[in-house]
C-alpha cells in the first residue's frame, strides 16, 4: 500500500468536518457504544460516494451545474436542520442514559445522511483515487476498490477513537448542564457553518 496514500487518507480523516462532529456529539450525548454507532454509519456514508468515483458517476456531479446544485443544496438543508435540532436539544446532543436498538438505528441513519449528502465527497474520490492507481496497472478497479477500503477502515477507526474519547468525558460533561448548554451552541454553530462552506462551494 503507497505511503502518500495513508498519509494523505489520514490527515483528510483526521480534519474535523461533519462526520467528526456528529460521532463526537454521539460519543458526548449517548456514550461509548452510540459513539462506535455513529462511527460506522458514517463509514458506510463514504460507500455510495466512492461507488460513485469508480464508476463514474462523480463526472456528472462536476459537470452539471444544476445536479451539483440540487445535491449540495439538499446538504445544507440537512446540516441546517441538524443546527437547528441539536440547539433545540432534539439533535446530535441528545442526552440518552441508555441507548436502545431504536436509538442505535437513528444514530446509524443520520451518520450516514451526513456523509451522503455532501457532494464535494464525490468529487474528491473522483480527483483523489486515480492519482494511486498508476496507468499500467492490470486491474485498475480491484486497486481503487482496495484503496477504498483501506481508506473506509482508516476511517472507521479514527472516528471511534474520537468517538470514544467523548465518551470517556461524557460524565463530566452532562453532570453540567452549563457546559452541555454551551456544548449544544457550539455543535449546532459547527453544523451551521459547516452548512454555510458548502452552501457556498464550487465545484
Amino acid at each position: 500500500m503507497n505511503l502518500e496514500f495513508l498519509i494523505t487518507s489520514f490527515i483528510v480523516i483526521v480534519s474535523p468536518g461533519t462526520g467528526v462532529l456528529y460521532t463526537l456529539a454521539a460519543g458526548l450525548s449517548r456514550g461509548a457504544r452510540a459513539s462506535i454507532v455513529a462511527a460506522f454509519g458514517c463509514t458506510i456514508g463514504i460507500v455510495p460516494h466512492m461507488a460513485a468515483a469508480i464508476l463514474g458517476l462523480a463526472a456528472l456531479l462536476h459537470t452539471s451545474a444544476l445536479a451539483f446544485q440540487i445535491f449540495k443544496y439538499v446538504g445544507v438543508a440537512y446540516l441546517l436542520y441538524m443546527a437547528w435540532s441539536t440547539l433545540r436539544e432534539r439533535g446530535a446532543l441528545q442526552v440518552e442514559k441508555e441507548v436502545d436498538a431504536r436509538s442505535a438505528v437513528q444514530v446509524t441513519v443520520t451518520a450516514i445522511l451526513i456523509n451522503i449528502l455532501n457532494p464535494k465527497l464525490s468529487i474528491f474520490f473522483l480527483a483523489f483515487l486515480p492519482q494511486f492507481v498508476s496507468a499500467d496497472e492490470a486491474a485498475p478497479l480491484l486497486r481503487m476498490l482496495a484503496l477504498s477500503a483501506v481508506f473506509m477502515l482508516m476511517t472507521f477507526v479514527v472516528f471511534v477513537g474520537y468517538g470514544l474519547f467523548a465518551a470517556s468525558i461524557r460524565y463530566h460533561v452532562i453532570s453540567r448542564p452549563r457546559i452541555l448548554t454551551w456544548l449544544r451552541r457550539f455543535f449546532a454553530g459547527a453544523f451551521a457553518a459547516l452548512g454555510a462552506r458548502l452552501a457556498f462551494a464550487d465545484r
